[in-house]
């Protein structure tokens, strides 16, 4: 077990002298100089009834995001076929919802065997699961299931009241019993301090698997949510928070998600050198912006880093 004590003693060392551990963590258990590309369908957008106060899908919100379901397997497929063409290894498919909608889970099950006969990993997202649905994803072949815990325990009833952590810990445990992978992490920049953020990694470091692939967000302010107004969080605080993950969980894909759109190329490279190895490709994540596939190659080619093309294998 990993100590709040602990952990902050490593994030409070001096800058350079953390992000340079966590390089050397990282490139003791991946390969350098690649990158995972996912890229993020959303399935069922707006209509949900928890109240995240940084969420354009909840009807709590004024954000006014119309319901929308996608029901056309074929549809979805076409959708990871083109993903892949760009460079995408992994389909990820978002819900919107406290739980999953039956016939929308019944499409995400058709559709994902059909993803996996192309070749690509694949993700889902659609709140919290029972053991049939779990089972039911594991008979289909799902590679990961993403279930953020968004923040710390302390801080966590100041973002979302219609839910609790221990649930979001109940089904992360419920997934990985049936042998998926979970894809975890948080949003940083929610007003939150950087304890909050020491801890919900210390949280996620503690559970009896690590997570096989953290998501580190920077919160994007959409007008009509909560947290439109939030200041900006410090750019190495989210460096170190990047670092900090890469060293709790070295055997772990270390991702950044939102957010990214309005990131400088210097800060993304600072994340890529402190273990980020993982982005979203693709014009949205659900309904946020993301970086532009043009802007990420020129990106990638001047880093001198190269695309995943296949499944990542950590080192012993």
């Amino acid at each position: 077990m990993i100590s709040f004590a602990a952990a902050k003693a490593v994030f409070d060392v001096p800058f350079l002298d953390l992000i340079h551990r966590a390089h050397s963590v990282h490139t003791a258990h991946h390969e350098a100089n690649v990158v995972q590309v996912s890229t993020l369908l959303s399935i069922q957008t707006g209509g949900c009834c928890e109240d995240c106060a940084y969420c354009a899908q909840s009807i709590r919100n004024q954000t006014k995001i119309p319901k929308q379901v996608i029901t056309d397997v074929a549809t979805i497929v076409a959708a990871a076929e083109q993903a892949k063409k760009l460079g995408s290894t992994r389909f990820c498919m978002g819900a919107a919802g406290r739980r999953p909608d039956p016939q929308v889970f019944k499409v995400a099950c058709e559709a994902i065997s059909k993803i996996k006969n192309l070749g690509l990993e694949t993700c889902l997202t659609m709140g919290t699961l029972d053991e049939e649905q779990a089972i039911a994803l594991k008979q289909c072949g799902l590679d990961y299931y993403n279930h953020n815990v968004d923040t710390s325990p302390e801080y966590y009833d100041k973002v979302i009241t219609t839910r609790t952590l221990e649930e979001r810990i109940r089904t992360i445990k419920l997934v990985q019993k049936h042998k998926i992978k979970v894809c975890t992490g948080g949003i940083l920049g929610m007003g939150e301090t950087n304890d909050d953020r020491i801890k919900m990694l210390v949280l996620l470091t503690n559970l009896e698997e690590a997570p096989a692939s953290i998501s580190i967000n920077r919160l994007v302010k959409i007008p009509g949510t909560r947290l439109e107004t939030t200041p900006e969080i410090d750019p190495f605080d989210f460096v170190r928070c990047i670092a900090l993950a890469r060293i709790l969980m070295p055997q772990s894909v270390v991702r950044i998600s939102a957010g990214r759109e309005t990131m400088s190329d210097e800060l993304q490279a600072l994340c890529f050198f402190a273990g980020a190895s993982a982005i979203f490709g693709g014009a949205k994540l659900l309904t946020t912006p993301n970086a532009n596939a043009a802007s990420d190659s020129q990106l990638l080619e001047r880093l001198n880093i190269r695309r995943q093309t296949g499944a990542a294998i950590a080192k012993e």
